[in-house]
């Protein structure tokens, strides 16, 4: 069941907490969204504070934004190691009541998540594999029992047709993302097209997220199975600290 609850301030709660792990000399990966933007927000005012830290933005939204609020920047490919990055999603799975205020969720498929949304998360997902540490903010709204879509496929364009012919083969429905400000297609940071499947409720996750990844022209999907370390959950009250 999902959760109702979605407002401005839940989002900066769980951003602005999740910011406070940030240590002085860290390499962040700065994710996308509404909720992460409160994060880079907050470490930006850290960084005029006197943090030295250097981020590696996960798209161009974000890459702005750092930019703007003075975070010093970098790539992946210019470092040994992230410490830590800190992402939104659209479904993390929480099979909990959220009565604590700190919870250990260790059961089998909390902390998976749905993401895409923003049609960033090829990018998100290297850098958050890459991180030494991973934390997802999210509001109440995000939280279901169980993942049940649509998951978000980044494709090579001449590929879509065929994709789509795939998903149908796995038993979902496919539809190719629409642009909401031009005609035609979402094209992502990668020049890439996106694909929204339905598939239902996830019985396996881990299964469907294997078999996405074989299809030929599929560049990545947006399930994140089993990658996340905790979960940053902003309430009308506070925050709520997930343990995976």
């Amino acid at each position: 069941m999902k959760r109702t609850g979605g407002t401005d301030e839940a989002k900066r709660r769980a951003g602005e907490r999740a910011a406070e792990e940030v240590e002085d000399g860290f390499v962040v990966g700065l994710g996308t969204g509404s909720t992460t933007a409160h994060a880079i927000r907050a470490i930006g005012e850290a960084v005029e504070n006197g943090l030295e830290v250097r981020g590696i933005p996960t798209s161009f939204q974000s890459r702005q934004l750092a930019l703007e609020v003075g975070i010093p920047l970098t790539s992946l490919d210019a470092v040994s190691s992230v410490d830590l990055a800190i992402d939104g999603a659209d479904q993390v799975v929480d099979t909990g009541d959220g009565t604590e205020q700190v919870l250990d969720r260790s059961d089998a498929g909390d902390g998976d998540l749905i993401k895409g949304g923003g049609a960033a998360h090829t990018r998100e997902k290297l850098v958050d594999a890459a991180a030494d540490r991973f934390v997802v903010v999210a509001d109440p709204s995000k939280l279901v029992d169980r993942l049940e879509g649509p998951v978000p496929l980044e494709v090579i364009p001449d590929a879509h047709t065929v994709v789509a012919d795939a998903i149908c083969e796995l038993g979902g429905d496919s539809t190719l993302r629409a642009a909401e400000c031009k005609d035609g297609p979402v094209v992502t940071d990668n020049g890439n097209l996106v694909l929204d499947c339905s598939f239902g409720p996830l019985e396996d996750p881990e299964r469907l997220a294997s078999r996405l990844a074989s299809i030929p022209g599929v560049v990545e999907h947006g399930l994140f199975v089993g990658r996340t370390d905790a979960a940053y959950v902003g309430t009308e009250s506070g925050v709520e600290v997930r343990e995976y």
